[in-house]
């Protein structure tokens, strides 16, 4: 691979990536194989396998369940519900897709958090006939709570309230008063029939009171995320590599990804939390050195000085660095079965970095009935979404997600099983070292007991 000499400029990506939701039955596999259809993104062989297996299912055949296309577990088949995250792609003229089928029932709104974690845009759905239930605003806050920044209403089987425009307009009405509630920034509402494809793909001559897109043409047009290589430099060291070759007996190289941001050879760094600072001397890949990395990019860096830099540390500019604290303030989304109390120590990890916490209190919960903020709550509960004040056993340099999505995240693990029991957003930052007298010094702990268990 040959590397360019200029650095990445911010293009228009070709790629989108979308998640669906919605309640059970609202027709989420339906609208995906409809879209791989129209698409042309599915072999005759395989269409022609659905048209079997919908005969099979009771049905004539001449309209083909496009469900099959996604629900490939045959548990599914059988319950005839979506119970795991199935990822599709499939293209246009235009743009590339990545899409993130998830699932409707309640008890796997996590697997909503797993397919939204990475969208640009979501598709919500909501069936004509029902308009806005619990589950679509449990999806639609989870969306908001992720800050995916586009957010498509699908008002689905139009066909079945015979195209009214009242129904569609009222549930476009309520859902665009929940979304702005939860500070979802763009909404754009598209009724379709994705058994019949009207205003899927192409436009339906059933609703000539709708001026607006089809679904697959919003898709095409909505502008992509801001390029990680516009955010500040981060850089989560994965690994310390020492090959000791004969023909580099000293070579010492911090293996990892590049979160965001753009790292070049020449660059002042400083290694966070610790507070080292150096010089890069070169950036080194499989393919050979390169003069600089972007976000995505898997590298090697070899720094000018010998400093004591491990698994953990986080690389930024000195300019821009993220903020080291040993208290945190975030929003969760609760996961796991058993619910959360105050006092519950935890394992928190940040990037490559992980360490013993205790959840200090809890600061709300969002009721999804009304889309406010309670008072701080006993407990969260499965599928709940509030904040919490978490007291970290060792520092950890963080970005609000706000302004850094791949710094600002963090998971919340069981301390005796490894299973992963929150998704965690940072929203403030406290007790940095600089507050501790000594900007990007080392850290030193205070008198906080951690027993086990």
């Amino acid at each position: 691979m040959t590397a360019s000499l200029s650095r990445p400029c911010e293009q228009v990506s070709s790629i989108l990536r979308l998640t669906t939701a919605g309640s059970v039955d609202d027709g989420k596999s339906t609208l995906v194989g409809r879209l791989l259809q129209d698409t042309q993104s599915i072999l005759a062989d395989q269409l022609a396998a659905v048209h079997r297996a919908t005969r099979a299912r009771g049905g004539t055949g001449e309209l083909p369940d496009l469900a099959l296309l996604t629900d490939g577990l045959r548990a599914e088949r059988e319950q005839g519900i979506t119970i795991d995250v199935a990822y599709r792609y499939f293209t246009t003229p235009t743009r590339t897709f990545v899409l993130a089928d998830c699932p409707g029932h309640v008890q796997y709104t996590r697997n909503t958090v797993t397919g939204a974690s990475t969208a640009e845009l979501a598709v919500v759905l909501v069936d004509a006939r029902h308009g806005l239930v619990e589950q679509t605003r449990r999806h639609l806050a989870v969306m908001a709570f992720l800050r995916v920044p586009h957010v498509m209403l699908a008002v689905n089987k139009m066909d079945l309230v015979d195209f009214d425009e009242p129904t569609f307009r009222r549930i476009e009405s309520e859902f665009a008063a929940a979304a702005s509630s939860l500070g979802v920034p763009d909404v754009v509402s598209v009724p379709v029939s994705a058994l019949h494809g009207d205003n899927v793909a192409a436009r339906s001559r059933h609703t000539a009171w709708y001026s607006g897109p089809t679904l697959l043409a919003h898709l095409e047009a909505v502008p992509p995320r801001q390029q990680e290589t516009a955010e500040p430099m981060r850089f989560p060291v994965q690994l310390v590599l020492r090959p000791r070759t004969a023909a580099h007996p000293d070579y010492r190289g911090l293996a990892g990804r590049v979160a965001s941001g753009v790292l070049t050879v020449g660059d002042d760094i400083v290694a966070l939390p610790s507070g080292a600072h150096s010089t890069v001397a070169g950036i080194d890949t499989p393919e050979g050195p390169l003069p600089y990395a972007s976000a995505g990019q898997s590298i090697t860096v070899l720094l000018r000085d010998e400093i004591d830099i491990g698994r953990g540390e986080t690389l930024a500019h000195p300019q821009q660095p993220p903020r080291v604290v040993t208290e945190l303030d975030a929003d969760l989304c609760w996961l796991a079965d058993s619910p959360l109390r105050a006092g519950a120590r935890v394992l928190v990890k940040h990037g490559t970095r992980t360490v013993r916490a205790i959840v200090t209190e809890l600061t709300g919960r969002l009721d999804l009935r009304t889309l406010r903020h309670t008072a701080p709550p006993a407990a969260l509960e499965l599928n709940e979404i509030g904040g919490a004040r978490i007291r970290l056993a060792q520092p950890l340099a963080v970005d609000a997600y706000a302004t850094a999505r791949h710094t600002g995240h963090f998971l919340v693990i069981d301390t005796t099983d490894g299973n992963t029991l929150a998704a965690g957003l940072v929203s403030a930052g406290l007790a940095s070292n600089s507050e501790l007298g000594a900007e990007n010094a080392p850290f030193r702990p205070g008198p906080v007991e951690f027993r086990p268990g």
